[in-house]
C-alpha cells in the first residue's frame, strides 16, 4: 500500500516547521502502508497537546479524548472490536503526567493497542513548562531555578508492571523508528514506543544534536525477553549518560484482555455484528 492512502490532502499543519512530529507523522505512515493496513481499519486516539493532532493529518476513524485519557477510549474501541488496529498516541505530558493513572492500568489489563508517546521532555503546546520527563536541571519560566524532581521513567514502569511490548526510539533514525512501530502494531497486546521528539520551540537543550549525542543502540546480542535484562537496561544512563534505543522487552506469553473476557470465548465476532438480546436486556432492566 502507498502512503498516499493516508494523506489528507492540502491542510494546515499546527506544528512548529523543524518540528519532531513531522517526522513521527512521516514514520506512521510508512509503518502503516508497509503492513498494508486500510484506513478504514485503523483507529486513531488521542489526548491534548501537539502530538495529539496526529490523527487530525492522518486519514483514518480518529478520536480526540480528554486531556491524559487517550487510553481509556483506546482500550474500549479495542475490546469493542478486536479485528481494528487501534493506536493511541499523545505526548510526554498527556501519557505520563495527566493520564499517568490510566497508562498504568492500560498496562495491566494488556488490550491489544499500541501506545505511542512523543517524548521530547517539555509541554510544548503551553508553551515550556516541565513535563514528567524533563531533567533535572532544566530551566523554564516556570522552573525558573531548574527542575528538581527525578524525571518519569515510563519504560522501567513499564517493565516493572510486565508490560508485553516495550519500546524505545529516536525519530532522528527514520529507518529504525518505522521498524520498531511496525513491530508495536503487530504486537498481540499492549506496546509502548516512547520516540524522542524534540520540541525545535520550547526546548532549547535535548535537541535532535542532543538526542544523537546522548543515546545509543542496545547491542544484538541483548535479549528483549529477560524481564531483568529489560529493567537494568531501562534504569541505565551508563556510558558517559547515555540513554539506550531499542526494543527492551518483549513477553509473548501474555494473552490479550479481549481473549480473556468471556464475551469472545463463544463467539469471536466483534460486538456490532451481534444482534442483542432484548429479552434479556429487558428483564435486566425490570429486575431494578
Amino acid at each position: 500500500m502507498d502512503t498516499k492512502a493516508f494523506d489528507m490532502g492540502n491542510i494546515d499543519i499546527a506544528w512548529c516547521p523543524g518540528c519532531g512530529d513531522f517526522l513521527i507523522l512521516k514514520a506512521l505512515k510508512q509503518a502503516l502502508a508497509e503492513l498494508d493496513i486500510a484506513p478504514e481499519h485503523l483507529v486513531m486516539v488521542s489526548g491534548i497537546g501537539q502530538a495529539a493532532k496526529i490523527p487530525h493529518y492522518l486519514r483514518c476513524n480518529a478520536f480526540n479524548g480528554l486531556h491524559g485519557r487517550a487510553l481509556s477510549p483506546a482500550f474500549a474501541i479495542q475490546v469493542s472490536n478486536p479485528q481494528l488496529t487501534v493506536i493511541a498516541e499523545s505526548g510526554d505530558g498527556d501519557m505520563y503526567g495527566e493520564g499517568g493513572n490510566h497508562f498504568v492500568h492500560t498496562i495491566r489489563r494488556n488490550p491489544k493497542i499500541t501506545n505511542i508517546v512523543h517524548n521530547n521532555m517539555v509541554y510544548g503546546l503551553t508553551k515550556g513548562q516541565a513535563s514528567p520527563t524533563s531533567r533535572r536541571g532544566f530551566v523554564t519560566p516556570v522552573q525558573v531555578n531548574g527542575v528538581i524532581a527525578e524525571p518519569f521513567n515510563p519504560l522501567a514502569v513499564a517493565i516493572a508492571l510486565d508490560a508485553s511490548f516495550v519500546a524505545r526510539v529516536f525519530i532522528g533514525d527514520q529507518d529504525k523508528t518505522k521498524e520498531v512501530l511496525k513491530k508495536a502494531i503487530t504486537h498481540p497486546g499492549y506496546a509502548l514506543v516512547d520516540i524522542f521528539q524534540p520540541c525545535v520551540s520550547f526546548n532549547k537543550v535535548n535537541t535532535f544534536q542532543w538526542f544523537k549525542d546522548n543515546t545509543y543502540y542496545l547491542e544484538g546480542s541483548y535479549d528483549p525477553h529477560s524481564r531483568e535484562d529489560a529493567f537494568k537496561r531501562a534504569c541505565e544512563e551508563s556510558r558517559g549518560g547515555k540513554l539506550p534505543l531499542g526494543i527492551f522487552y518483549i513477553n509473548t506469553d501474555k494473552k490479550p484482555y479481549h481473549e480473556l473476557t468471556n464475551t469472545y470465548k463463544a463467539d469471536k465476532r466483534p460486538l456490532y455484528q451481534r444482534t442483542p438480546d432484548y429479552q434479556a436486556l429487558q428483564t435486566l432492566i425490570n429486575s431494578y
